[in-house]
């Protein structure tokens, strides 16, 4: 049976239109607070249009773009659920015009005082980026760029470390609740 494009979905329906495990859809409903499916009787999921588009974006985020939950969030909260919907259609016009938008805006506030300039290195919200090559804490870089004075992890893998360990963690809770 084929639904109209303005029928809701069920989790199962969803998860095997966006190639997903029905666990992750429910995991990321605990970390992206945009994605609000209706839940009926017995605790039954049904998804908006609405919803679909924005967890295609954000699978297209975290799968193909190579981002972090964090950066996801970090761009729904500056750029909004109707970017990110746009970037999981590919629609390269309306990221675009969701860029200048930005850009325009980023320009309107520099010339009444100046805003805080971003870390050196960081990406900039709205713009494609390459994937980086994989490299795990002190190794693939060089010996300075991996590590911070007096020999210390450096701030960067230092964070990529404390992310890796809260993921595990909720790996852990996630499997202590299955067994």
């Amino acid at each position: 049976m084929n639904k109209s494009p303005d029928a809701f979905r069920t989790i199962s329906e969803v998860a095997e239109e966006l190639d997903l495990p029905q666990h992750v859809l429910r995991f990321w409903e605990t970390r992206f607070s945009q994605i609000k499916p209706l839940k009926r009787g017995g605790g039954r999921r049904y998804y908006r249009p609405q919803d679909v588009d924005l967890i295609r974006g954000i699978r297209y985020m975290l799968y193909e773009q190579g981002y972090t939950i964090k950066g996801v969030q970090k761009i729904l909260r500056e750029n909004g659920v109707q970017f990110v919907i746009a970037v999981g259609r590919e629609d390269i016009a309306e990221v675009e015009a969701f860029s200048r938008m930005k850009a325009a805006d980023t320009e309107a506030g520099a010339e009444t005082d100046a805003p805080p300039q971003a870390p050196e290195g960081e990406d900039l919200v709205g713009q494609a980026r390459v994937k980086p090559a994989r490299r795990f804490f002190g190794l693939g870089g060089s010996r300075e760029e991996t590590q911070g004075e007096g020999g210390s992890l450096s701030k960067e893998n230092r964070a990529l470390l404390q992310e890796t360990l809260f993921d595990l963690l909720e790996c852990k809770r996630l499997l202590d609740q299955v067994r």
